[in-house]
């Protein structure tokens, strides 16, 4: 059976269509023939310096071309791509970068400080520290590496499709980060299956503002490569920049958050009349609340695709087709994807009623790096328990009710977090909103609402609204925390627990 793999993407795509504008960052235009050339020289480097098939290769950077070529240069050379976010930070980096048995890290100027300052605690050979944008003592220049590798492609290595790829590390918002593993083959329907369900064509133009070290990247990064269209790597986000870029791109494809898709329904130049050429909106990492969302298909119509996923590998999408009549909905399993709801005991729940979302799929992880014991707890018998609650209509569209940590038992009856927010955000004042439980003497629990205003308002006045809006009585917010910032994981979760906190030490 021929292995699918995706170390020979670039390689073809160089061969084949060589003049094709493959990659955008800044100033930095290449085509396929250039970014071959270029990754071939960091493969070489990479080999040179002792790293082959399986050997961890681990990234501390920001978005940046050397990030970019990382991903495929350890492809072509069958070794393990680490990245981690440059948010780390002191135990953070020891424990992730050990964590891996990283064999080599490559960082940039304004990081290599922080690694500096852990390195004797750190297992990486000291010759193995890369500096991608200046020279340093006791740091390797990747710059005159890279000069003086060869830009042919290195050899080939005996690669199956279940061969490991990447480890992407958790966000850590249920505990320690867990580094999940991908192999090729998941990566490889990564490619396949998201370009099908995203209408990606070698015409596209796919623009990314957010961390490309996040595996909600891979949805359009892997499709890109594997259709071989135009990927545009933006350093940052900003609601400018991503408005120039589509305007001056012919940006076809795109992912926001929801926090980004907020700030960008800011600008009323933020519209399918101002930017024609956009064919696709995908909101990723937290569920979009329903007002945001009518606003955003009204102003880009036939474009709004929502998806639920977990880096583990489940994965729904609501297809632009029916995400106007399905604006509650995060849709439903793609191809070869099966899902259930399910009770405590595993059991079925029936059309309509609230369950743990489990679903199965061909890109599923192949388990948490040396930890068996949670990949036995999070995978059974082939099915992803994703932690997640929800439920199915009868259309077998899903609708997301919250973690199941975060459910709050009032009474005895569940309050899903979910459905308060979706009231509250509709007030003019609230610009974002995060209801968590709090232990209550008669209730056991009972909900509080964290907000951050647009203006000022008193919480007499935003709590005596919300409750007259709420209609079920158990429902009903006890109290209303006002905040400047949310507390967010370097996903741009918000992080309940710490709201939690921040409640009792008020």
């Amino acid at each position: 059976m021929y292995p699918l793999t995706i170390n020979h993407w670039l390689t073809q795509h160089a061969q084949f269509r060589p003049n094709h504008l493959a990659f955008v960052f800044g100033d930095i235009r290449l085509t396929f023939a250039d970014l071959n050339q270029s990754v071939n020289r960091m493969a070489n480097a990479l080999l040179i310096a002792g790293i082959g098939k399986g050997d961890k290769v681990a990234t501390v950077l920001p978005n940046s071309r050397e990030l970019y070529e990382a991903f495929w240069a350890v492809a072509k050379l069958g070794a393990v791509l680490v990245p981690m976010s440059p948010l780390l930070r002191g135990n953070g980096l020891i424990n992730l970068l050990n964590d891996a048995d990283s064999t080599v890290v490559l960082t940039d100027t304004a990081h290599a400080p922080f690694l500096d300052e852990v390195r004797s605690e750190l297992t990486i050979p000291a010759k193995n520290y890369w500096l991608t944008d200046g020279e340093q003592p006791g740091w390797q220049s990747y710059a005159v590496l890279w000069r003086t590798a060869s830009p042919a492609d290195p050899p080939s290595p005996d690669l199956l499709g279940d061969d490991l790829y990447n480890i992407m590390y958790s966000s850590g918002t249920t505990g320690t980060p867990k580094g999940i593993m991908h192999s090729h083959f998941v990566r490889s329907m990564y490619g396949s299956l998201f370009a099908n369900a995203f209408r990606i064509k070698p015409e596209s133009a796919i623009m990314h503002s957010g961390a490309i070290v996040f595996n909600g990247a891979m949805l359009t990064f892997m499709p890109a490569m594997f259709i071989g269209c135009t990927y545009i790597l933006l350093k940052e986000f900003t609601t400018q920049s991503v408005i120039r870029t589509i305007a001056s791109e012919g940006v076809t494809h795109t992912i926001l958050v929801p926090t980004q898709i907020a700030s960008c329904l800011h600008y009323p130049e933020f519209t399918i009349d101002t930017l024609p050429t956009i064919e696709y909106i995908l909101s990723v990492g937290a569920p979009l609340l329903n007002e945001q969302k009518e606003v955003l298909i009204s102003r880009f119509p036939d474009t709004f695709y929502e998806l639920y996923g977990l880096t583990e590998g489940f994965i729904t999408v609501l297809d632009k087709t029916v995400s106007a009549e399905k604006t509650g909905s995060v849709g439903r399993p793609i191809w070869f994807s099966e899902m259930k709801i399910v009770d405590d005991d595993g059991h079925e729940r029936p059309t309509g009623e609230v369950g743990e979302i489990i679903g199965r799929a061909p890109f599923l992880m192949a388990g948490y790096y040396k930890k068996p014991a949670l990949t036995n707890e999070a995978l059974r018998n082939g099915w992803l328990y994703t932690g997640d609650l929800g439920y199915v209509d009868q259309d077998g569209y899903l609708f997301l009710a919250g973690r199941k940590k975060d459910l709050i038992i009032s009474g005895g009856v569940n309050v899903y977090p979910k459905d308060i927010e979706e009231i509250i955000i509709r007030h003019p004042a609230v610009a974002e909103v995060a209801v968590f439980g709090i232990p209550h003497d008669d209730w056991g629990e009972t909900p509080v609402a964290a907000i951050r205003l647009t203006t000022t308002i008193s919480i007499t006045e935003l709590t005596d609204w919300a409750n007259k809006n709420i209609e079920a009585r158990y429902q009903k917010i006890a109290a209303v925390m006002l905040v400047d910032e949310f507390p967010k994981n370097v996903a741009g979760k918000i992080l309940k627990n710490e709201l939690r906190e921040r409640y009792w030490k008020r």
